[in-house]
């Protein structure tokens, strides 16, 4: 799931983003996903309303969620609550390294709800993210 601007990334500083497309990024996480023996479906939204609607119902469609809420991941308390009511295994995810950038980029509402964080590693996070989720799934991440 991404959140607000990822579907202008292209128009985003590339040093930060990286330069890809939405649709190259999400080509990349398909690949990612079938590596890792699972199967990836996407959602985007600068909505954060329909953001916070598709996370409570995500366990009817997913057994686990990688997650981007863009800026919502540092303010949206909405959002944290409607991540505990998904109750599926997530993992956050940031293209760029988050902690290396304003102050206020530094705080996740959402991590404390998240099996795993990858930030600042590019679309490569994502690929780390679909192998922690595939251990967590398959019961041998750490502390299964």
């Amino acid at each position: 799931m991404h959140g607000v601007n990822f579907d202008v990334l292209e128009r985003r500083d590339p040093s930060h983003y990286g330069g890809l497309t939405l649709a190259e990024l999400e080509a990349a996480v398909g690949g990612f996903a079938s590596d890792a023996g699972l199967v990836a479906g996407f959602f985007q939204t600068n909505s954060e309303a329909a953001f916070v609607e598709r996370l409570r119902d995500v366990a009817a469609s997913a057994d686990a969620l990688v997650i981007n809420p863009g800026a919502w991941t540092h303010y949206s308390w909405a959002i944290h609550d409607a991540l505990e009511l998904a109750r599926v295994p997530a993992v956050e995810v940031h293209l760029s390294d988050v902690a290396a950038r304003e102050p206020w980029r530094r705080v996740s509402v959402v991590g404390d709800l998240c099996v795993a964080t990858f930030s600042g590693h590019g679309v490569e996070g994502y690929r780390m993210a679909m192998e922690r989720l595939a251990a967590e799934l398959s019961g041998v991440a750490e502390g299964n």
